[in-house]
């Protein structure tokens, strides 16, 4: 029969058993981790855990996916190094630190104030990449370019230039048969020479063995002393020590050449901080004004809020009411109660808030140099200075925007058209009688500093009035817009349109994108826009206003309306930046380089500094205008450096030793390594029209290390 066991353990077994149930051990903490990337671009990570737990306080050049979770914390790393790359490019290692927050307990704990909770920091190291190099000057002379004295100068009866005389002794055969070169009765090539010289009473100053039978001499008086030498038979040759010269083509400022220009730097008050036409090499430019080609008549239409006539810097530099200027707003809510009319003065009482953005837009391109007209107590009496200076070019200013800030398609579309000349028709808001309205000041360049994310389809008025803007001639320069994304504004992105977009300083030899920049393929040029200083740290290059670092934004002329008089304004965004290529477009026009739109507009693309991925790309279009190499300005510096850039515009300034070598800690990705001289005295090695040499490396796991070599810039 078979044996039955019983169905329950041993009472002492299920109480052992039931008290370990009742009484758990307590949760663990989540514990801090260090985590070592090497060379690699991301790494997974874990930790056994129960309960709930969220990444926090992240370092920039660093992305941990996910951000919380529940149970075991499992996250990928992955390092974007260049985000952490200081501008020296000077750190071997990265070194971040992170948190995770977490609640300990179980998954369905309700993370009450009894449970275990603390925070617990992972640190993370990852090596960086490496680049080398060396920027050097081009070779001062080269063997085959040598030219040896033979005796006289050419055209001339005059010795040629000698420092001694070269003597070599021949050989001689010795008792044993063996050669013994440059050894006669036991004496070297130089006591042997310096004799013979002795015995012809000559004098030898000095002397150093060149080989073991060649020594070069310095004598009183090399003629004699090569006729003495000559005279004895065991002298093979003597030949007097030629001065050679370097063959190599002179700088701009060596014998020879034109000096090195001049910069011309205005002294109006707040010059200093206009940072933004150093960049563009406008001391430059400025200097060639000086010879008085600018003469052509050039109109630049502002389509904007209009402007402050009042405003002294701008007085002589505008067409006005009756000469062509248009308010072309035609809702008498528009801020000065009118309607369409000849006046675009941009209104406001003391209630406004906001400055005046077409009197900031206009300054930029043509406020006046020197002493203004006082206007009110305390008011600066010189101000800033604008791009055209002396230039032939007036602002013909056109009122689109409200005192809201805001325009509609149909003014702007309406404006355009007015601008380029072409008949428009206006509606009296009160009698509504239609009146056909031609502009008399043609205006060869339209600036554009506004704009919205509409579709193409809201935007074709705007567009077909552009097209045929540019049919008529005009060149339409348009603000690509302060999205911080890569949607396409309109009308930049209209066809006919050129968008230009946003750089600002970066404390290095070239300037970066600005973050608020939009970024997409109708981006054609960038110009200096300025920063976002709550966006960008780094944003205290531009100069020093009372003693305090002044951020890097474009100041010009604006109004203060609570005050009811003109001031000067710092603004950033892509509205400074169209402005800076409308004044070059009308300079260009004005000294006669280019004759046409098309032409200009060729010429400013040609002439651009490339910044980030080589070529034209959706961030800097096909690079900052360059106004010293635009207008062919003289070269006023000449010195040798390094620009060093990535494909994505970050800029990177390693510094170089005495020899003109490099070592850069980067990150992964493709790099623009460039020597070159700068000529136009912004701080930018090696841009069109100047010496350059230029190669790329590509860093990453892969490729760890890359030296580029020597660069030698050429012209």
């Amino acid at each position: 029969m078979p044996r039955l066991f019983p169905s329950t353990l041993p009472l002492s077994l299920v109480l052992a058993c039931t008290l370990a149930a009742c009484t758990p051990s307590a949760p663990l903490p989540l514990q801090d981790q260090a985590l070592d990337l090497g060379l690699s671009l991301g790494t997974k990570a874990s930790q056994p855990f129960v309960g709930r737990w969220t990444v926090t306080d992240v370092p920039a050049w660093l992305q941990v996916t996910p951000t919380s979770g529940q149970g075991d914390v499992t996250v990928q790393l992955r390092a974007d190094r260049g985000l952490g790359t200081p501008l020296a490019a000077d750190q071997a290692v990265l070194t971040g630190q992170f948190k995770i927050v977490w609640t300990a307990g179980p998954q369905d704990a309700t993370g009450g104030t009894d449970a275990p909770a603390g925070t617990a920091t992972w640190t993370v190291r990852a090596d960086q990449y490496a680049l080398t190099g060396r920027v050097r000057e081009a070779a001062s002379a080269q063997g085959q370019d040598l030219r040896v004295g033979t005796g006289l100068s050419k055209g001339t009866s005059e010795p040629t230039p000698a420092r001694g005389l070269i003597v070599k002794y021949r050989k001689v055969e010795s008792v044993s048969g063996l050669q013994a070169r440059g050894a006669v009765a036991g004496s070297t090539v130089a006591q042997r020479a310096r004799s013979t010289l002795q015995g012809a009473a000559l004098s030898v100053t000095s002397s150093r063995p060149l080989s073991d039978d060649t020594a070069a001499l310095q004598v009183e008086n090399v003629a004699a002393a090569l006729q003495a030498l000559r005279a004895d038979p065991a002298v093979e040759y003597a030949v007097p020590n030629a001065i050679l010269r370097a063959q190599s083509l002179p700088r701009p400022s060596g014998p020879g050449q034109p000096p090195l220009a001049q910069p011309l730097e205005p002294t109006d008050q707040y010059a200093g901080l206009q940072w933004p036409f150093r960049l563009l090499g406008y001391p430059a430019v400025w200097r060639d004004m000086e010879g008085g080609a600018y003469t052509r008549p050039v109109t630049v239409a502002v389509v904007d809020s209009g402007v402050r006539y009042d405003h002294p810097d701008l007085e002589g530099r505008l067409w006005k009411p009756g000469e062509g200027a248009l308010d072309l707003l035609s809702d008498p809510k528009n801020g000065d109660g009118d309607g369409v009319d000849n006046d675009p003065t941009d209104p406001g009482d003391r209630t406004r808030q906001s400055g005046s953005h077409g009197t900031h837009v206009t300054g930029i391109i043509a406020a006046r140099w020197g002493q203004n007209t006082a206007t009110c107590a305390g008011c600066s009496a010189t101000g800033v200075v604008g791009a055209v200076r002396r230039a032939n070019v007036k602002v013909l200013p056109l009122r689109v925007i409200d005192a809201a800030g805001d325009a509609s398609v149909a003014d702007v579309a309406l404006a355009v058209r007015y601008a380029a000349g072409l008949p428009i028709t206006l509606t009296d808001p009160q009698t509504q009688k239609a009146t056909t309205r031609t502009n008399p000041q043609r205006a060869a360049v339209i600036n554009l500093s506004l704009g919205a994310e509409v579709s193409a389809d809201t935007a074709r008025p705007m567009c077909e009035a552009i097209g045929d803007a540019s049919n008529a001639g005009s060149l339409i320069i348009v603000a690509a817009g302060n999205g911080y994304g890569t949607k396409p504004y309109y009308p930049a992105a209209c066809p006919a349109a050129v968008a230009v977009g946003s750089v600002t300083l970066s404390g290095g030899s070239a300037p970066k994108h600005a973050v608020y920049s939009n970024a997409y393929p109708a981006v054609q040029l960038s110009a200096p826009g300025g920063t976002d200083p709550l966006q960008d740290p780094a944003a205290f290059n531009g100069g020093v206003f009372n003693g305090q670092p002044f951020p890097d934004l474009v100041l010009s002329t604006g109004w203060d309306y609570a005050k009811d008089q003109p001031n000067y304004e710092a603004e950033a965004g892509t509205s400074q930046a169209a402005p800076q290529v409308s004044a070059l477009a009308a300079l260009l026009l004005s000294k006669g380089v280019t004759t046409d739109a098309a032409s200009t507009l060729a010429r400013l693309n040609a002439t651009a500094t490339d910044l980030g991925a080589a070529g034209r790309d959706p961030l800097f279009g096909f690079g900052m205008i360059n106004a010293a190499a635009a207008l062919g300005a003289p070269a006023i510096s000449d010195t040798l450096g390094l620009r060093l850039q990535d494909s994505r515009g970050r800029v990177f300034q390693p510094p170089l030793d005495a020899l003109g070598r490099f070592n850069a800690f980067l990150g992964d990705g493709t790099f623009r390594v460039i020597g070159g001289r700068d000529r136009d005295g912004n701080g930018i090695y090696g841009e069109t029209g100047e010496p350059r040499a230029e190669k790329a490396a590509t860093l990453g796991p892969a490729t760890p290390q890359v030296d580029v070599g020597d660069l030698v810039p050429q012209e």
